[in-house]
């Protein structure tokens, strides 16, 4: 009994390595096919109208127990948007059809003048260039108040006034 069970485990082995060579000479497996790593996700596009080849090209970020649920989330809010707004654009261009065919040419031109509204893109939004302007190394003078006095020198047995947090001498005076 002993010497069949080594017999079986030996021809095993030896039939895993045949499989083994045969496979790394021939090159039949093509090996396990490259994955994207998890930040590579693909969202659908938020400027213009979806198309086919949008929703295909889509990929999501995986996690523990598959997609991401914000990612799924946000494109088939995205979808379900872009499918409503065609949509209502079928709508109008069937009712602007409508009129047409039946001679109202001045509902027909509401309609059309809307429906261009409504594909038109936004128009840009103005560019604000920051103020960069370098600081400046020296302090601005601060203005002195026009009716307040020259500061005076206390009399004596007098404080001297209290002066406001951050409003210090300047250096050369002290």
């Amino acid at each position: 009994m002993g010497q069949l069970l080594l017999f079986v485990v030996v021809a095993l082995v030896v039939a895993a390595i045949v499989f083994g060579v045969t496979v790394m000479v021939s090159g039949g497996d093509p090996g396990l096919t490259p994955v994207e790593p998890d930040g590579k996700s693909l969202p659908l596009p938020s400027d213009r109208p979806l198309g086919e080849e949008d929703v295909f090209r889509t990929r999501f970020d995986t996690a523990f127990r598959g997609y991401r649920m914000s990612q799924v989330d946000q494109a088939l809010q995205r979808a379900a948007y872009d499918i409503g707004y065609k949509g209502e654009l079928i709508g109008v261009l069937e009712a602007e059809v409508a009129a047409l065919r039946e001679g109202r040419t001045a509902d027909a031109d509401v309609l059309r003048r809307a429906r261009e509204a409504a594909i038109a893109p936004p128009p840009p939004e103005p560019v604000v260039v920051p103020d960069v302007t370098p600081p400046d190394d020296k302090p601005a003078p601060a203005a002195a108040p026009a009716a307040a006095p020259a500061a005076a020198e206390p009399a004596a047995g007098e404080k001297a006034p209290a002066r406001p947090a951050g409003d210090e001498e300047p250096a050369e005076s002290r």
